[in-house]
């Protein structure tokens, strides 16, 4: 078992053949870190790694022992005010106004396999044996409360998933103003800090900083994980790269307000804290109550960000994706948005979808508009239960079933947590939507946000989506989120339990995708918020994939899907061929980077195909062929990153098969440049001494050549002879 708790020393070491996890019990009782990073031989003490010293000004546990202090000591799951001044990751208000406290262990418990989280997202395993759990138990007596935190360390992965659970078992009620789901300290502050971070239309673009004493750190109090700081953070060595180099790397599994900080002290000690965001946060805890914190993944890697991001990749996408989707092949699709946006008719829609079959798509997704008296933003929304024979004389049910009738499947997008006033629904239910009484009501895009914090609101939208999908031949579901909470309160609750509406909210969501998930369980859910404003782990466990950004534009997505490799798989990113010009940017780029750069993710269309040119029309068709034929490939085989967008003109990326045995690589070049020198890829991944064919050409390599000599790249291997924006995609097999 690749956990051992050494009795004598009283330290756990969790362990497995990539990473070691060493945990000690202090002489306090409470949790100390003793090591977290590549793994190292086990052995009955690491007593050694505890160091205590008096200093100047430092407050110490003992009155005889000057020397321990938890101010200069790396811990688990530290407080605040008990000789540590730095950032806690818990605290909880008493009924004497105290927030001190004092959690000591009181036991443990290891066992095989991994424990569900109640109502929240979490990674999972299929047999026991493949993860080990250690929950240790800390009590404060004098609240009578008690802490569990949990540790799970897989077997095949880089990863230790990790949470906190409360539970109040005395009489008095305590108020929990801060719960993170996991903090650890570093011996030293030698880090670079990499977030994804950017606004709507470029999503998690990279951004790196050098540690310095002090704060520094990534949040979201949005009432979404947001598309300005996505719920990672990733600390790397200077001088780690994409391939070598230590970095570890911190994602929470959560779709709500959250923080990621990084505090260094006086002493280039670096605590990491990751959890829910405690400036919105209030939660009341009576006798008996308890609290469970989201679950984040700490991944360490000491071979750069590339096996960091798959460690991620894999375990988010075979043990936090799940369902009939995770291992299926994704549909082609066709949305109508760019194409018609609001402005439709069957007859348009039909044509459409008589075009897509023609060129191989699989899938037809209708967009907004469908329901109510829904012709602009202003009106309709919330009004699921009425479909708009304006526009579509049959209904949904008869337009899916014509759909069906091509041999395509159907799609539809909904936005089920938001209303506009000019709907039935509002009229009916105006204490709906989250508001302050006695407050103005802001609005975005004309719409406010159901209070899903209140069971009665998401009852009633399941039930009018469970007839809705009942009703129709609907293979699937694009889940839309188009604007942040303002004005957090409910109606639903009293005065002490308003901090509790962010998260309770965020719950409802959950329950709803999980309900309809369980309904039908054939259904492709693809989420949406305003593209990728909730691109997280959390919303992974529900839809395995994600409208990556409202931006189609082919190299804004270069940066965009780029960032978004960081962590989530490649199967989990919606990645569209749209119009040109590109109706985000007015960029103008060929059709080929426009498909080269979209076959890396779940490939689609966003655009009238039935406007397009014959000789645009057969190079859809060879994109469709060409993404069918190797989709497997694409979605389930490694991913490496080869060229950073934001370093220069060039990227590159790579798909390689577990066996080695085959490959694709994207080349991008943004603008050209008069009378260039030479150029040449050099690809990673391939086994050195197989030997390779590109694209089917007579030609062959050994792997060692590809990958240390590279591939020669000529204008007239690029699309567009080498003109702007030109790519190339190169199919490596071995032979």
């Amino acid at each position: 078992m690749p956990i051992v708790f050494h009795e004598k020393s009283r330290e756990f070491h969790l362990y497995n053949r990539d990473i070691s996890y060493i945990i000690k019990i202090l002489p306090n009782n409470q949790l100390g870190n003793l090591y977290f990073g590549k793994a190292i031989n086990d052995r009955s003490s690491f007593s050694h790694l505890f160091q205590k010293k008096a200093r100047p000004l430092s407050a110490y546990v003992f009155e005889d022992d000057p020397s321990f202090s938890l101010q200069y000591t790396m811990q688990e799951y530290p407080s605040y005010g008990s000789t540590d001044f730095r950032y806690p990751a818990f605290e909880i208000k008493q009924e004497n106004g105290s927030r001190i406290s004092c959690f000591e262990y009181r036991g443990h418990e290891i066992f095989a396999g991994k424990r569900t989280l109640k109502g929240l997202p979490a990674t999972y395993v299929e047999e026991a044996h493949e993860a080990d759990t250690l929950e240790i138990t800390l009590y404060d007596d004098l609240m009578q409360t008690e802490l569990i935190l949990s540790y799970t360390i897989f077997n095949d992965y880089a990863a230790i998933a990790r949470s906190a659970r409360f539970i109040n078992k005395g009489e008095k009620t305590i108020v929990l103003e801060r719960a993170m789901s996991a903090s650890i300290d570093f011996i030293d502050s030698n880090f670079e800090m990499m977030q994804l971070s950017g606004a709507w239309a470029r999503e998690r673009h990279i951004k790196t900083r050098k540690l310095q004493q002090g704060i520094q750190g990534i949040y979201s109090t949005r009432g979404a994980s947001s598309a300005e700081h996505n719920p990672f953070i990733a600390l790397k060595r200077p001088n780690t790269d994409e391939n070598c180099g230590e970095v570890y790397g911190f994602s929470l599994i959560y779709s709500g307000n959250h923080l990621e900080q990084v505090e260094v002290d006086t002493h280039n000690m670096t605590r990491v804290i990751i959890g829910i965001h405690p400036d919105t946060f209030q939660w009341p805890l009576d006798k008996g109550e308890d609290f469970q914190t989201p679950e984040a993944i700490l991944v360490y890697s000491d071979c750069g960000l590339n096996k960091m991001s798959q460690t991620f990749h894999k375990l988010f996408g075979r043990r936090l994706v799940r369902g009939q989707w995770r291992d299926k092949s994704r549909p082609v699709l066709v949305n109508s948005w760019e194409a018609t946006n609001m402005d439709f008719t069957e007859e348009k829609i039909l044509s459409m979808a008589e075009t897509a079959k023609e060129l191989g798509i699989e899938l037809f997704v209708l967009d907004d508009g469908w329901f109510g008296n829904r012709d602009n933003d202003n009106a309709g929304l919330g009004d699921w239960d009425i479909i708009n024979i304006k526009k579509l004389p049959n209904g949904i049910k008869g337009l899916a079933d014509k759909i069906e009738a091509l041999g395509m499947k159907f799609g539809l997008w909904i936005e089920p947590e938001a209303i506009n006033k000019d709907s039935n629904l509002y009229r009916k239910h105006p204490d709906w939507i989250i508001s302050t009484p006695g407050r103005r009501t802001s609005a975005t895009r004309n719409e406010f946000v159901l209070d899903f914090s209140r069971k009665e609101v998401v009852d009633y939208i399941y039930s009018v989506l469970e007839e809705l999908l009942s009703s129709a031949k609907i293979s699937y579901i694009k889940w839309d989120m188009n604007r942040y909470i303002t004005e957090c309160y409910s109606l639903g609750m009293d005065a002490r339990d308003q901090g509790k509406v962010f998260h309770r909210y965020i719950l409802g969501v959950y329950d709803l995708y999980s309900r309809l998930i369980e309904r039908f369980p054939h259904i492709l859910f693809e989420s949406c918020s305003s593209g990728g404003a909730r691109f997280d782990p959390g919303m992974l466990y529900y839809a395995p994939q994600t409208w990556t950004s409202d931006n189609t534009d082919a190299i804004e997505r270069l940066m965009i899907q780029y960032g978004t490799s960081l962590v989530y798989p490649i199967s989990s990113i919606g990645a569209h061929v749209s119009e040109v010009p590109n109706q985000q940017v007015g960029r103008i780029t060929p059709l080929e980077t426009r498909a080269n750069i979209a076959y890396f993710g779940a490939f689609g269309y966003e655009l009238d195909i039935t406007l397009l040119s014959e000789e645009e029309k057969e190079k859809i068709k060879e994109q469709v062929a060409f993404f069918k034929a190797h989709r497997d490939l694409l979605l389930k085989g490694v991913f490496y990153r080869i060229l950073s967008p934001f370093d220069g003109n060039e990227a590159s990326w790579i798909v390689v098969s577990e066996d080695k045995t085959e490959a694709i690589a994207g080349y991008y070049r943004i603008l050209c440049s008069a009378n260039e020198g030479w150029k040449r890829l050099k690809l990673v991944g391939l086994d050195e001494g197989k030997k390779y064919m590109i694209n089917n050409s007579r030609r062959n390599y050994y792997g060692d050549e590809l990958m240390n000599v590279g591939i020669v790249l000529e204008d007239k291997d690029l699309c567009q002879n080498g003109a702007d924006f030109s790519s190339a995609v190169f199919y490596i097999k071995s032979i």
